[in-house]
């Protein structure tokens, strides 16, 4: 067996830090890993590598591809697929690599030997857009590093020292800033809310640029009051940032399975979330649900979730429980076994 480990190349992102959990985790000997050449690594050069000189490498073996993208004619592949933006919202993505993944993508999905979904709404979309039967397509969720848990204070002011945080209460977003991950929204929503807000509290955003897109209807240099942005933060600081936080907000509009809040779940963190259907699969009653298209219901979520200290120690004590049922060594044996099956 061997695993397409192309993406590994490219800068840290959410698959890429699923392919480095699972693997950190895979129980006993790890398969083999094939990736492109440096100067193949990245653009048309890795994608013309994975299509036509990796399957020569592969020589007939089972092949993972785990970031849904592999050889279009090499039948003997296993594909993890996290979801299906390209197929569902072509609109918030690059037009060139839209247009790739709208072509490749259900042609990969439909030729492999089996498909790895990452949640059971990833599994109904791919189903929906591309006609595979559900019963080729396996659920293996994602999980919870052993790093996220709730940590001392020593650790979170030293956290605070290192992302320039003063020391006051902060609500935490995190996530790329790109459209679905829907901040204009939140923006507005914090806004709205600030009157009936802690006088000292601030809005901490978190995430390495996405597509300028995201804003254009918005002007970054005027953001509400009480609002800090950041780029993306290094995972080391994660756990602090999660434990430091008064809650954690998410609001996306979609997602193939939203990893972020279980982190922030199993750090203690209370949680405010989008009423999608990965969420309510995610969460489950672990959390606050609002429309996220709705910025009154955004702020009054907002409101609540600042002013009821009952409600949060309840959701910490949800969250704890919710978030345990998740982790990395679970989807790495379960990836293994359903692999084995296919060799």
């Amino acid at each position: 067996m061997l695993i397409n480990s192309r993406i590994l190349q490219a800068p840290l992102t959410g698959v890429q830090r699923y392919l480095n959990e699972v693997l950190n985790a895979w129980p006993g000997a790890l398969p083999q890993a094939i990736a492109p050449p440096a100067y193949a690594s990245r653009g048309f050069k890795a994608h013309a590598w994975e299509q036509a000189v990796l399957p020569l490498r592969a020589r007939g073996q089972l092949l993972w591809s785990p970031v849904h993208s592999g050889p279009l004619l090499y039948g003997r592949q296993v594909v993890t697929v996290h979801d299906v933006v390209p197929l569902d919202h072509p609109e918030w993505l690059n037009p060139t690599f839209a247009r790739w993944y709208r072509f490749m993508l259900p042609r990969l999905i439909r030729n492999a030997r089996h498909v790895i979904a990452i949640s059971e709404f990833t599994r109904q979309r791919i189903v929906a857009t591309t006609g595979v039967s559900e019963s080729n397509i396996s659920v293996i969720a994602n999980g919870v590093g052993a790093g996220f848990k709730l940590v001392s204070s020593a650790e979170q002011i030293w956290m605070r020292e290192q992302l320039n945080l003063a020391d006051r209460p902060y609500v935490l977003s995190v996530g790329s800033k790109e459209p679905r991950k829907n901040l204009v929204r939140l923006f507005k929503a914090w806004h709205r809310a600030l009157p009936h807000l802690p006088d000292d509290l601030h809005l901490v955003v978190a995430g390495a640029p996405g597509d300028a897109r995201v804003f254009a209807d918005h002007d970054l240099e005027t953001l509400p009051a009480r609002v800090i942005t950041l780029d993306r933060v290094d995972d080391e600081w994660m756990p602090a940032l999660y434990s430091a936080s008064v809650f954690f907000v998410y609001l996306s509009l979609y997602e193939g399975f939203g990893l972020p809040p279980l982190e922030a779940m199993a750090c203690a963190t209370p949680v405010l979330v989008s009423e999608i259907d990965v969420m309510n699969e995610v969460v489950g009653d672990a959390a606050v649900k609002v429309s996220p298209f709705d910025v009154d219901a955004i702020s009054a979520g907002l409101r609540q979730m600042a002013n009821d200290s009952d409600l949060r120690q309840g959701l910490r004590d949800l969250a704890l429980v919710q978030s345990g049922a998740f982790c990395w060594v679970k989807t790495a044996e379960q990836t293994r076994q359903l692999l084995r099956r296919f060799e």
